[in-house]
């Protein structure tokens, strides 16, 4: 079995020799990793036995991957073989995020992921975004290196009736942030990752993470709010197959693909409130006109209360003569 296939699988691009030399020390690791991994004692095997398992269920489960790193060392240490011996060689490890937070997926089961995270130091000295994150799910994050950072946790209450549906933008807690305090390394933190997020703070050194996220598909949105003001500034769908589907409808619009519109349709009736405003406002940006009849059937059958109203605010928008031409603007005044 070669290594898994990939976009800079070309490089160096005139060296045919070099990169099948690559392949051929990347396979057998690859192989290696994977009957590792599906063992019976297994990292995946593991995590596929917690599947169906409640997200704290599963942490809890699987917490002895991170309290013993020993499988982690030995692993970056055959990858660091490879790139010692060739700097474009391929470990079978795949990189993951970017920007201010990057890092390595090391396994992903379902709902379940365990990756390797770093703040280089260079984003500490560009400064942390206000802003934190709440995904539905529960987390253990394991601090390998602190860097000199001080972490600050951020606190956002959900009820039980929001977690099953009837979450509304204008009736979310606000957000309100502990006390910064020095990170430590070795520490653990045990999140649930709906209700409590964290940021990083300056530091003079990268910041490493392990951490264990069980994220499964939920009614409740992905929430963003700004942290200095408390507020809810945006929800996105928690289901990553919604949220797959919104980046692609976004590419479609960019593209002006007018013949996609029954695709954008399509997602406006989809489970997740999220997902369909989402759709609604790419289709009206896309093609008002083929957006008016799905638009005016979400402002009177919607099940969201919000959406409704957000669909009845840009359907009103619809004047004589036709449109065309106002959609974007429909779309920024309900965003």
């Amino acid at each position: 079995m070669s290594a898994p296939a990939s976009r800079h699988d070309h490089y160096p691009r005139a060296d045919a020799s070099r990169r099948q030399a690559m392949r051929a020390a990347a396979g057998p690791l690859a192989d290696r990793w994977a009957a590792e991994d599906d063992a019976p004692a297994g990292l995946l095997a593991a995590m596929r036995a917690q599947a169906t398992a409640p997200p704290g269920e599963a942490i809890a489960a699987l917490a002895p991957w991170l309290d013993d790193i020993g499988w982690l060392r030995a692993r970056l240490a055959q990858a660091l073989h490879l790139l010692a011996a060739d700097p474009f060689a391929r470990p079978p490890l795949r990189p993951v995020g970017g920007g201010a937070l990057g890092g390595l997926l090391l396994a992903e089961a379902g709902a379940i992921r365990l990756t390797l995270l770093v703040r280089p130091v260079e984003a500490a000295l560009r400064g942390a975004a206000p802003s934190a994150l709440f995904v539905p799910g529960r987390a253990r994050i394991r601090i390998l290196a602190a860097g000199n950072a001080a972490i600050r946790l951020h606190h956002a209450p959900v009820s039980r009736a929001e977690e099953a549906g009837a979450f509304t933008a204008a009736t979310a807690s606000p957000c309100v942030s502990d006390p910064s305090r020095p990170l430590a390394g070795g520490e653990t933190l045990a999140l649930d990752t709906a209700r409590t997020a964290f940021s990083l703070i300056g530091g003079g050194g990268d910041v490493l993470m392990l951490e264990l996220a069980a994220q499964p598909p939920s009614r409740l949105p992905i929430r963003a709010y700004d942290t200095e003001s408390g507020r809810l500034v945006h929800v996105s769908a928690s289901r990553r197959d919604s949220s797959f589907r919104a980046m692609a409808l976004t590419l479609l619009r960019t593209m002006r693909r007018t013949d996609a519109a029954p695709l954008f349709a399509d997602e406006t009736r989809t489970e997740d409130f999220a997902a369909r405003w989402h759709a609604m406002r790419e289709l009206v940006a896309l093609d008002p006109a083929a957006a008016r009849a799905p638009l005016a059937q979400m402002a009177a059958a919607d099940p969201h209360p919000e959406v409704r109203r957000a669909a009845t605010a840009t359907l009103m928008l619809y004047q004589s003569p036709p449109a065309s031409g106002r959609g974007s603007e429909a779309c920024e005044l309900v965003r």
